[in-house]
């Protein structure tokens, strides 16, 4: 008997000694390949900021009342390099080589535009980062890091060619993008989103201008001029936009939600008293009227019997009066009324005709900034479902709304309709135009912590201390002066 166990076991031993080690080290619950398209959704997936959340919160949008959810504090810490995004943009267009797609296909072009897009957001939160010597594993894991203009200007590049990958794509009749849910694998509209960013980026870079390596005005004025090179979005058919459903993507506030935060949750003053004191349509729709000013004989049509919290008041203070109603809550019945709730958009119409108002404004452009101007408004009233045959005219009769003669004004005026514009779309991109801008004044104290400032930046990943002291010391004091990773010290790019 027992010679018979030992054959089995020198026969166990020879079988798999058979076997290679490196079969032996894959997970066979791991596919070590997919389709680019999965890959592709994958990446829309991170690439998108969600409505009503800490970002919104951030740029003054809404505001939490109940400390055991959130609060308004502006005391960052450490983010992530968004490294995880970018190998899955190389393996998308690795993938595509695979499957025996052609050099320029839809994933490499759209790889180009999606690099450019996380390296720049990336860099918006905390100034240089790594780019160049990033990605490369084990060949590099001490990456320098390169300077905010630089990770700029390569995006500037990237956005170049992909606007004229996908220019040839669709000159070909090219229709093998898979896996959008955005878009719809329409690479017309893909193409005027990419052109649609760079205005983005440009405008971003405002105070630039003088920076000849930059070429910003010229830029924007070949886009602007030549939209059938550039073009760009038209309408709200072409946002680039998140689409909600009742079942596995549900709307972040929704009848589930609603014994949670409808409460607990209610408007910033940056936001909606600026949408009453312009007497805006959209101020019945995203709220509801505060209780006391009901009370107080006002209706619900009223502007007046709209009041958001200001962000800076103490949480304690804000619960108290939302309590007694003082505060308009977030409107429960367009918000809380279905799973489905309205796309979320990350680029879109509105702030195109925004951006080119402003570069017309600036100088960049020619053009009328006023008809933009009024473009962007009546684009985010009827995103919204406010009628513009209705309210148009009495509304832009105000001299606050109606575009100025005075060229300081008009751009203010500009700056502040884009704000309204963002209201839950486009991620940070409300604070970073009141970073870059001034506008709007975003509001403080103690309930936004910091010692009532708004932080500019946020820390880098804490593993950096470690893994790359050397270059992540070097970066810090090149950028402030000082090898201190600090949340209020001014990047490049806000910079005069």
């Amino acid at each position: 008997m027992k010679n018979i166990y030992l054959l089995l076991i020198i026969l166990l031993i020879s079988v798999t000694s058979c076997q290679k080690f490196s079969d032996l080290e894959k997970d066979p619950n791991r596919p070590g390949q997919v389709p680019p398209s999965l890959v592709f959704t994958s990446i829309l997936h991170s690439s998108y900021y969600s409505p009503w959340s800490d970002v919104s919160r951030w740029n003054q949008f809404w505001c939490s009342n109940y400390a055991y959810y959130n609060d308004q504090t502006y005391d960052w810490t450490n983010t992530d390099f968004n490294f995880a995004q970018l190998q899955n943009i190389k393996q998308m267009i690795a993938e595509a080589k695979r499957v025996n797609l052609p050099d320029n296909n839809p994933y490499s072009a759209l790889g180009k535009f999606f690099t450019a897009y996380f390296f720049v957001d990336m860099s918006m939160k905390l100034g240089d980062v790594p780019m160049t010597d990033a990605l490369k594993g084990l060949e590099n894991t001490q990456p320098k890091y390169d300077t905010q203009k630089a990770v700029f200007k390569q995006a500037l590049a990237w956005l170049e060619e992909a606007n004229s990958d996908l220019q040839l794509l669709i000159t070909n009749g090219d229709n093998t993008l898979a896996g959008d849910f955005m878009l719809d694998n329409n690479l017309v509209k893909w193409q005027k989103v990419v052109n649609s960013y760079k205005l983005r980026l440009l405008i971003t870079l405002s105070k630039k201008t003088s920076d000849n390596d930059l070429n910003i005005a010229s830029s924007f004025s070949a886009i602007v001029s030549n939209p059938s090179k550039y073009p760009v979005i038209s309408s709200l058919d072409d946002n680039l936009k998140f689409t909600f459903n009742s079942s596995t993507e549900k709307y972040p506030l929704n009848p589930d939600e609603y014994g949670k935060t409808a409460t607990r949750n209610n408007m910033s003053a940056t936001y909606l008293n600026t949408l009453a004191a312009l007497k805006d349509p959209r101020t019945f729709i995203v709220a509801d009227p505060a209780a006391a000013k009901i009370n107080d004989g006002f209706h619900a049509t009223d502007f007046e019997a709209y009041v958001g919290a200001n962000s800076g008041e103490s949480l304690d203070d804000m619960s108290v009066k939302m309590l007694n109603g003082e505060y308009s809550a977030i409107s429960k019945n367009h918000y809380y009324g279905s799973y489905t709730g309205e796309p979320c958009i990350q680029i879109g119409y509105a702030e195109v005709c925004f951006n080119i108002a402003e570069g017309i404004n600036r100088g960049w452009a020619s053009g009328n900034a006023e008809a933009y101007y009024t473009k962007g408004i009546q684009a985010s009233w009827a995103f919204h479902g406010a009628s513009v045959d209705a309210n148009w005219d009495a509304y832009y009769a105000q001299p606050t709304v109606k575009y100025s003669s005075d060229n300081a004004t008009a751009l203010t005026q500009i700056l502040t309709q884009k704000y309204l514009a963002f209201f839950n779309n486009s991620g940070w991109e409300a604070y970073r135009n009141a970073r870059r801008t001034g506008v709007p004044t975003f509001l403080t104290g103690v309930g936004t912590g910091n010692s009532g400032r708004i932080a500019k930046r946020f820390q880098y990943p804490s593993s950096e201390r470690t893994t790359n002291a050397a270059n992540y010391n070097a970066t810090l004091t090149s950028q402030f002066g000082a090898a201190t990773d600090d949340i209020n010290s001014e990047i490049w790019i806000f910079k005069q």
